[in-house]
């Protein structure tokens, strides 16, 4: 790909994908729904979903079991219940789900400035990498790393840090983008800035309180040398 110098301080964008770039609750609700009714079991509702999605999917179906099934819940039922899941979801990427509005515009503004990009996501690297390709989404990243890439998931700074190695960029150059507590805080301990936005999947949580760099209604909001004036004036410069 070629691209200019950066302009400014900027070097690269680390962007979350569910709840940031594509609202997947859809795709959530079907692959589950499908997972539970095989195995017999009564489902859940989509505000359980938005507030339990983002931290991988064993957390996602190791949470829904709890919540159907209680203490019923043994690893022989883990194991066809994870089985179960993935068939579903491989079947439903993507056909649930939608792009947010300026998404793809913001990082195309991103890109036309010439910072390197990657995708970040808790999801397995697999369904990440066919959803962005079936929302043309693809061509904007470098690289997609998902939650089965590296030893520790977001909100652990080491798939940031080691993000920001790959693509050669130093992390206080480089901002997080996401909709969670998990980007927040992966960000904030890689010395990356926050950038959030307010329409994701933040837990049930109010994303105001997370204390991030720059708060957004939508990606192609997202002003760089602004962000830029914030951040060295906080002094998280390296």
């Amino acid at each position: 790909m070629t691209r200019t110098a950066t302009p400014g301080r900027w070097q690269a964008a680390i962007i979350d994908l569910d709840g940031t770039l594509v609202d997947t609750l859809g795709d959530f609700d079907a692959a589950l729904g499908a997972m539970l009714a095989e195995l017999g079991l009564p489902g859940v509702t989509r505000e359980f979903i938005a507030r339990t999605v983002g931290q991988g999917s064993e957390h996602l179906i190791r949470s829904t079991l709890a919540q159907v099934a209680g203490a019923a819940v043994d690893e022989d039922l883990h194991d066809r219940a994870w089985q179960a899941y993935q068939r579903h979801y491989r079947r439903v990427n993507g056909h649930h789900s939608s792009v947010y509005p300026g998404a793809a515009e913001g990082l195309q503004r991103l890109r036309a400035r010439g910072l390197h990009m990657a995708c970040l996501t808790n999801k397995p690297t697999a369904f990440a990498q066919a959803l962005l390709q079936a929302k043309g989404l693809e061509v904007f990243f470098e690289r997609v790393h998902g939650g089965d890439t590296f030893e520790r998931k977001k909100p652990d700074p080491l798939p940031v840090l080691r993000t920001c190695a790959e693509l050669a960029v130093e992390p206080g150059r480089t901002l997080v983008v996401g909709d969670s507590i998990n980007d927040a805080r992966a960000a904030r301990a890689a010395g990356c800035a926050v950038v959030l936005v307010d329409y994701g999947y933040n837990h049930g949580l109010p994303v105001e309180s997370l204390g991030a760099d720059a708060l957004l209604p939508r990606l192609d909001h997202l002003d760089l040398d602004a962000l830029a004036v914030r951040w060295r004036g906080a002094r998280r410069t390296p």
